[in-house]
């Protein structure tokens, strides 16, 4: 795909996502007087278009391979319908929760949680500018190699503790704790998917067995 295609392809999906992402929180809300969900939304998405405008000029590779969807493995299927319909209802509470006052975030909190978003998102590209195969899907692609530096050198899979931290405190950045319900899964789903990946991982990508015994930890140092 060229460059220009590449980011035709971005500009569309990105209109379209945001598009969605306000649709999933101000219909519920009945407003736009949702000061937590705008903030939310600037926090998610400025960082989004640096992340494709860096990928576009340094890594435009994985750039197309993050917008592929459709995963080959049946376990991985069933785990990302699960967690998509979870995620699904995580961002339509808190729209309903504004409308109706079922909860009462404290504004330093809030605003905390928004930086523990970014902080989120930060690790999630800091692993992608480490690894041009990180891609949406579980495959071994031909020319990938293990990758062991950057944060990959402290747990084996670093972008999901940069996803975990973006959807645990997505619900207190958008001012609902009874989103936090359905957030609280995406621990242990992303538990499920990292044991089918590895096994993978072992399978197909020479040297991953050998960084599994070097790096000890998969998603939170000193836990698991």
């Amino acid at each position: 795909m060229d460059t220009r295609e590449l980011k035709r392809i971005a500009f569309v999906r990105f209109g379209a996502g945001a598009v969605v992402l306000g649709a999933l929180f101000f219909l519920p809300a009945g407003t736009l007087r949702f000061w937590q969900a705008w903030l939310f939304m600037a926090t998610l998405l400025a960082p989004m278009v640096f992340v494709a405008r860096y990928l576009l000029r340094h890594d435009p590779a994985l750039l197309e391979r993050r917008m592929k969807h459709g995963e080959e493995r049946t376990p991985q299927k069933a785990i990302v319908k699960a967690t998509s319909a979870l995620w699904l209802v995580t961002f339509l509470i808190p729209g309903f929760d504004h409308r109706f006052g079922w909860s009462s975030v404290p504004t330093w909190m809030v605003l905390l949680s928004d930086a523990l978003v970014l902080t989120g998102y930060w690790i999630f590209f800091l692993t992608m500018r480490e690894n041009s195969f990180a891609a949406r899907t579980i495959r071994v692609e031909e020319g990938q190699k293990v990758i062991s530096t950057g944060p990959y050198a402290v747990v084996r899979h670093p972008m999901y503790v940069g996803v975990s931290l973006m959807m645990l405190f997505a619900p207190l950045a958008l001012g609902s704790w009874w989103a936090l319900i359905p957030a609280l899964t995406t621990p242990p789903s992303l538990m499920l998917r990292i044991l089918d990946e590895e096994r993978a991982m072992v399978a197909e990508l020479p040297g991953y067995a050998e960084y599994r015994a070097r790096v000890r930890w998969k998603l939170v140092p000193g836990v698991w």
